[in-house]
């Protein structure tokens, strides 16, 4: 059995992986509440979580270049949609800029949890790699 960064660090790579792309999407919502008709997306992390190949018998695709099928961020924007607005504005612009905010917010909670995992792991690596030295 070879290790891969999926064997070491289990979903916390893949979730780096969606909570990065949650924080684009994210950024985009905030950046477009003020755009008449913008339509406010979000990220359904379970279902693009399934959709990276959470079973174990699942290998992804690798690409090298742009434009090959199943190029960077395919999981992601399976599971992007448009987010039920809570008030609508006149305009028909779905952002509501402190939903947002919040959803922010969290999502970087979550990219630290994550990054915070994997990094523990690496120390521990090490830890063994050296027979307990640090």
């Amino acid at each position: 059995m070879s290790l891969t960064p999926d064997n070491l660090f289990g979903i916390h790579t893949r979730a780096l992986d969606l909570w990065q792309r949650r924080t684009e999407v994210l950024a985009n919502n905030l950046a477009n509440a003020d755009t008449p008709g913008y339509l406010a997306r979000d990220i359904d992390f379970r279902k693009a979580l399934a959709d990276a190949g959470g079973g174990a018998g699942n290998l992804s695709l690798q690409t090298t270049t742009a434009g090959q099928i199943g190029a960077s961020g395919q999981a992601a924007d399976g599971a992007l949609a448009y987010r039920v607005p809570t008030q609508p504005s006149m305009d028909g612009n779905t952002v509501d800029a402190q939903a947002e905010q919040a959803a922010f917010a969290a999502n970087g909670v979550h990219y630290q949890a994550s990054l915070s995992f994997i990094t523990a792991q690496i120390r521990m690596l090490r830890m063994a790699i050296n027979g307990g030295q640090g």
